[in-house]
C-alpha cells in the first residue's frame, strides 16, 4: 500500500437520524433506551450523499427524500449510480497524479449499477479500455480486505503492477421505517465514504502480508443484508459483539490471526470501526492495551461505520504516523467472518 486517500461527502446527518429514529419508537422505554445507546455509541458525525431538504433540513425532513412513502430500490439505485462514482472519484483525486494504473479493484455493497462502477470509474479517469478490472460485490464490512488481497496477489504474480483499489459505500441510501429498537440501532452505525489506494510489487509504504480469514460456525444469521422493494435491510444481532469476543479467545482463530507473532510485538491495530461495541470486543478478546484501538476509534467517532470504506480509514491514518511499523488489518461482515492480513512499513 504506497498510498491512500479518503473522502466523505458534505451533509451530516447524524443527529437527524437520532431524533427521526426517536420518534419511530412508540414504548417510551425503548425510546429512553435508544437515546442512552445513541449517547454512548462513540459517533459524533454520520455523512451522506443525500441532498439537504427543501427546507435545508436532513433527508428526513419534510421535502427530503425520505419524506413521506418509502423510496423504492430502483430510486435509491438511481442515486447509487450516480454518487458511488462521484464519491470514488474524488477519493482518487485526493490521491495526487495515478501514474501508469495497470489494474482497477473496486469494493461496494450498498448498490448496484451495469455497466458496473469500477467501468464508469474507468471511464471518467481515462483509463485504457484494457485494464485488467475487478469488482468485489456485496461482501460487506470486510470487503476491503478481499479487495486489498486481489491487488496483493495480482502484485505478487506481477512485479510491474501498479494496482488502484477503490471502496465506496453510500449506506445512508437504506434507511427503513422500522418501528423496532434493533433495526434502529443498526441503522445509527451506518454512513458513507470512500477510499483510494495504490498497490505495487515495492515501497515505500505499508507491505501486506500474511491474510488470514475465519468464517465462525453457527454464525449465519448474525449479519443480513436483504434485498428489499424499498432498498437494502440490515440485520445485525446484538449477539455479534459476544461471538467476537469468543472466537478471538479460541486458540485455533487467533493463531491463524497473530500469524506467529505476539500481540506486544504489534504496534498498530487497524481493525474495523464497525461500533463501539465490536471495538470493545476485539479489545476484550485480544486483550489489547486500553488505547491500541484509538486509531479505529477516532474513525467512528467522526465518520460512522462506512461499510468497507472504513478499515481504509483506519490505515490512512496509520500509513501516515512513521512510528507505525507492524500491524494488523482486521474486519468482520456477513457469515459472522472474520478476515484481515498483516501489514509492516517498508523503506
Amino acid at each position: 500500500m504506497n498510498a491512500i486517500a479518503t473522502a466523505v461527502p458534505e451533509h451530516d446527518v447524524h443527529h437527524a437520524f437520532i431524533g427521526w429514529a426517536e420518534q419511530q419508537l412508540t414504548d417510551p422505554r425503548e425510546r429512553a433506551l435508544f437515546r442512552r445507546m445513541a449517547k454512548r455509541c462513540g459517533i459524533g458525525h454520520r455523512w451522506s450523499v443525500l441532498p439537504q431538504a427543501e427546507s435545508g433540513g436532513s433527508p428526513v425532513d419534510p421535502g427530503g427524500f425520505y419524506e413521506g412513502a418509502s423510496p423504492g430500490t430502483a430510486a435509491r439505485m438511481r442515486i447509487y449510480a450516480d454518487e458511488a462514482p462521484r464519491l470514488a472519484l474524488r477519493a482518487i483525486g485526493a490521491l495526487g497524479p495515478l501514474g501508469s494504473v495497470t489494474h482497477l479493484v473496486v469494493a461496494s455493497c450498498t448498490g448496484f449499477v451495469a455497466p458496473g462502477i469500477d467501468q464508469i470509474i474507468a471511464a471518467e479517469l481515462g483509463l485504457s479500455g484494457n485494464i485488467e478490472r475487478t469488482l468485489v460485490g456485496f461482501m460487506g464490512c470486510y470487503a476491503a480486505v478481499a479487495a486489498l488481497r486481489v491487488a496483493y496477489h495480482i502484485a505478487r504474480s506481477e512485479p510491474d503492477a501498479r494496482i488502484l483499489v477503490v471502496t465506496v459505500e453510500l449506506s445512508s441510501l437504506h434507511l427503513q421505517y422500522e418501528g423496532r429498537l434493533e433495526p434502529l440501532l443498526a441503522m445509527l452505525q451506518f454512513g458513507d465514504g470512500a477510499a483510494a489506494m495504490i498497490v505495487s510489487g515495492g515501497g515505500p509504504g505499508f507491505a501486506i502480508e500474511r491474510p488470514f480469514a475465519a468464517t465462525l460456525a453457527d454464525s449465519a444469521t448474525l449479519i443480513r443484508w436483504n434485498v428489499g422493494d424499498t432498498g437494502f435491510a440490515m440485520h445485525l444481532s446484538g449477539e455479534v459483539p459476544g461471538r467476537i469476543t469468543e472466537a478471538l479467545r479460541d486458540p485455533s482463530v487467533r493463531d491463524a490471526l497473530l500469524a506467529g507473532s505476539a500481540v506486544e510485538d504489534i504496534d498498530s491495530w487497524a481493525v474495523h470501526a464497525g461500533g463501539r461495541s465490536v471495538l470493545d470486543a476485539v479489545e476484550h478478546g485480544l486483550a489489547l492495551p486500553p488505547n491500541a484501538l484509538d486509531p479505529s476509534r477516532a474513525i467512528l467517532s467522526e465518520f460512522g461505520n462506512m461499510s468497507s470504506a472504513t478499515l481504509p480509514f483506519v490505515l490512512s491514518g496509520l500509513l501516515s504516523a512513521p512510528e507505525r511499523r507492524h500491524g494488523v488489518a482486521l474486519a468482520f461482515g456477513p457469515g459472522l467472518a472474520a478476515e484481515g492480513f498483516h501489514f509492516r512499513r517498508l523503506p
